[in-house]
């Protein structure tokens, strides 16, 4: 059997530079991450999966240490451009069973829009396995409602980074992230 994650945290970060690839390590060096060796992965919590502080999160992991993600990353260099990136958390109440990730990254949203957005959707798939019945025509808050008196889904949560662009053409950054520890 492999490595599978017993803790995982959630963390963000923006950063703005004149060079795109430089302003990605500022917003990971903000997320507090810049210093792993970094591996995205697709969007499974695993099962008993602790969610941590990232203060605690950090206490597992060494320098150079391949650590696994699950990311959202946007990013522009438009004077004024909002951007946003997201990853939504579903948990199952049920922690024998593995719960779900999502992720999210737009333009024009706030922090507050597109983590709604990505914890419905994480919150969605996990429904999907759990044979939980719902209407995904319904509102957010709807579905939220549902989701809160559902005894399946335990708890919905989600980071989110959102800014604006730098007015001087440097690339912005943002990344919202669900770091594994093994």
């Amino acid at each position: 059997m492999g490595d599978v994650a017993t803790r995982a945290f959630l963390t963000r970060g923006v950063g703005r530079h004149k060079e795109k690839l430089a302003a990605f390590e500022l917003a990971l060096r903000a997320a507090g991450i810049a210093h792993f060796n970094l591996v995205s992965v697709s969007s499974i919590l695993p099962p008993h999966c602790r969610l941590v502080s990232r203060k605690e999160g950090l206490t597992h992991l060494s320098a150079g240490e391949i650590v696994h993600v699950v990311m959202s990353r946007a990013e522009s260099n438009e004077p004024h451009r909002q951007l946003a990136a997201s990853v939504g958390v579903a948990v199952p109440r049920d922690r024998s069973m593995y719960g779900y990730l999502s992720e999210h990254h737009s333009f024009g949203e706030t922090d507050e829009q597109a983590g709604d957005y990505a914890e419905d959707l994480a919150a969605q798939m996990l429904a999907t396995i759990l044979n939980v019945d719902f209407n995904p025509d319904t509102s957010y808050d709807e579905r939220r409602r549902y989701w809160t008196l559902s005894d399946q889904i335990v708890r919905t949560r989600n980071v989110s980074q959102s800014a604006r662009g730098a007015k001087d053409k440097r690339w912005t950054v943002v990344i919202a992230a669900c770091v594994l520890i093994h």
